[in-house]
């Protein structure tokens, strides 16, 4: 199989199309968010792959996705994904603009690992930095999808640097949003923190975990949590 297929346990991922190909940091997001058994209806903004659509159904049996993506490449290529799952009755992808699309439902749960580097210096690959670059859907664009589109009780998670963390904390406390819960990422004990998966709210009624990941150990090895989260989907864990 070519380095352009990424095998989990449960599913297999082709990500020839896509710009932007599948991160760790992604996949965390994806194992640890947490979905409450009042979750019915998610929202995956910005889908790429499909991958968080795949991960969240194969974790939650009952739950319905929408996953909207803007480029039409990646839009075909998650489809494809999906319809070689086992939850291909309960994802529907969505090629379209996340900020204009009329949505058939309120959600519970929106997920995004949204474009992120916004003062970064731009590449020559046009769909890479439309990927990367908060080009075609910036931090404000998100707030105005989470606050027309969710059910009063429900929540966004999204996965950010830790630097840009720090922008979309500000901007989002600015309108009303309180941090409910929050992982960050490190590649191991000495290291910064490269990554925060933030759950965010219109009210403080949840009380998610606020974590810390150290994706390997001081011998290089996965750390217990990043096997704890990951078991279920890397092949070798």
């Amino acid at each position: 199989m070519s380095n352009t297929w990424f095998r989990f346990k449960q599913f297999t991922i082709n990500q020839d199309r896509c710009a932007m190909k599948i991160t760790t940091d992604a996949c965390i997001q994806g194992a640890w968010t947490p979905v409450l058994p009042e979750v019915y209806h998610v929202l995956d903004i910005g889908a790429g792959t499909g991958l968080l659509s795949l991960m969240l159904a194969q974790r939650y049996p009952d739950i319905l996705i929408n996953a909207i993506e803007y480029d039409k490449d990646a839009a075909t290529q998650a489809k494809e994904n999906v319809a070689q799952s086992d939850w291909k009755e309960r994802i529907n992808v969505i090629e379209g603009d996340a900020r204009t699309f009329t949505y058939p439902n309120k959600y519970d749960l929106i997920i995004s690992n949204p474009p992120f580097f916004i003062n970064s210096l731009l590449g020559p690959a046009d769909r890479k930095n439309k990927s990367r670059h908060t080009l075609s859907l910036d931090y404000l664009d998100i707030l105005q999808i989470f606050d027309k589109n969710l059910n009063p009780g429900g929540y966004l998670s999204i996965l950010l640097p830790a630097i840009e963390y720090s922008t979309w904390h500000g901007l989002a406390s600015s309108k009303g949003l309180e941090e409910v819960g929050k992982l960050v990422v490190k590649n191991n004990g000495n290291s910064l923190v490269n990554r925060v998966v933030g759950i965010w709210s219109k009210n403080n009624n949840h009380n998610f975990p606020t974590q810390e990941l150290e994706i390997r150990d001081a011998q290089n090895e996965y750390s217990p949590l990043f096997k704890l989260l990951l078991g279920d989907y890397y092949l070798g864990l």
